[in-house]
């Protein structure tokens, strides 16, 4: 793809919701991987293998298109190579261990509106970090909205009490602090490695990781059959590609162009969930708590947003 796709208002458009797109269909994805491979809720050790699994193929898959695109794979630092490891330990086996035990713990339309907070953590740990993106007035107002989307979308139904577990919920929000906190590290790390190599090896480092993980708790795969290994290979290619695409979206362009496609991945991620795992999307819960998670992204990535205080 020619680098005019990727800076094209057309192409930045069309580009950027196809990522944000594939990031909204692991939710379901995800969950109908553990019913066609019979991965209960309380089967840690396979949850944590069929993770390990998809980023190792994941990593695999981007690192033969950075070679296809002339990129140098191996020809890192010693330095380099333990800020890929600690990515990788951090952003993919850590955040999806809480992802995974998370979603098979709760539905696929709340997981998708309360992934969303990660970009909130992004906005409050970069004040503290960065000292070009304070957090502004707006943004701090957009923070406070989204989770309130949160609050509304754990209401018990029929009374003010919150359904909120620590193995469901609760490890959805770990997952997207932890993936907030290490791409932070992980945007100090690429400014002297190529975002494409970046990603390919802390998705396959972080892979292996948590295949040896599962593998050595006890985990099992069974019943991979063709449907269960498409989905496999899927889930896997969503990852690369994503990563891929958004990474060069990123070069092209500056950040507060893409950021703001974010608000689609929870749009996406319980329109899918809803459609495909037949979870009801109608309840006046997800509806009120989807528009707020949606207007506090929008507040904090907007162009007054972006200034700072």
């Amino acid at each position: 793809m020619k680098p005019s796709l990727f800076q094209s208002r057309g192409g930045v458009l069309a580009l950027a919701t196809l990522c944000c797109l594939l990031w909204g269909s692991a939710m379901p994805g995800v969950k109908t991987g553990y019913e066609l491979l019979a991965i209960s809720a309380d089967d840690l050790p396979s949850q944590v293998l069929f993770a390990g699994g998809r980023f190792a193929l994941a990593g695999v898959l981007l690192l033969v298109v950075a070679v296809g695109m002339g990129k140098s794979i191996f020809r890192l630092t010693a330095d380099q190579w333990r800020q890929l490891a600690l990515l990788g330990l951090t952003q993919t086996t850590l955040q999806y261990v809480f992802f995974y035990i998370g979603l098979a713990h709760t539905t696929g339309v709340k997981a998708s509106i309360m992934n969303a907070v990660g970009v909130f953590f992004s906005v409050v740990l970069a004040h503290w970090i960065y000292a070009d993106d304070r957090l502004s007035l707006q943004k701090a107002a957009g923070c406070l909205i989204g989770f309130a989307g949160v609050v509304v979308v754990n209401l018990t139904k029929g009374s003010l009490g919150l359904d909120f577990s620590l193995a469901g919920e609760g490890f959805i929000v770990m997952a997207a602090f932890v993936l907030a906190a290490a791409s932070i590290y992980g945007k100090r790390v690429s400014r002297r490695l190529d975002p494409i190599v970046m990603t390919a090896w802390q998705l396959l480092l972080g892979g292996l990781v948590l295949t040896g993980l599962g593998t050595g708790l006890g985990g099992r795969i069974k019943g991979l059959d063709w449907m269960s290994g498409s989905l496999l290979l899927y889930l896997a290619l969503l990852s690369s590609v994503a990563f891929a695409v958004w990474s060069l979206l990123l070069k092209h362009n500056p950040v507060g162009v893409i950021a703001p496609f974010n608000f689609l991945v929870p749009i996406f991620g319980v329109v899918l969930s809803a459609a495909f795992l037949n979870e009801s999307v109608l309840h006046w819960r997800y509806l009120i708590a989807l528009v707020l998670v949606c207007g506090g992204i929008w507040m904090v990535t907007s162009r007054r947003g972006r200034k700072g205080a």
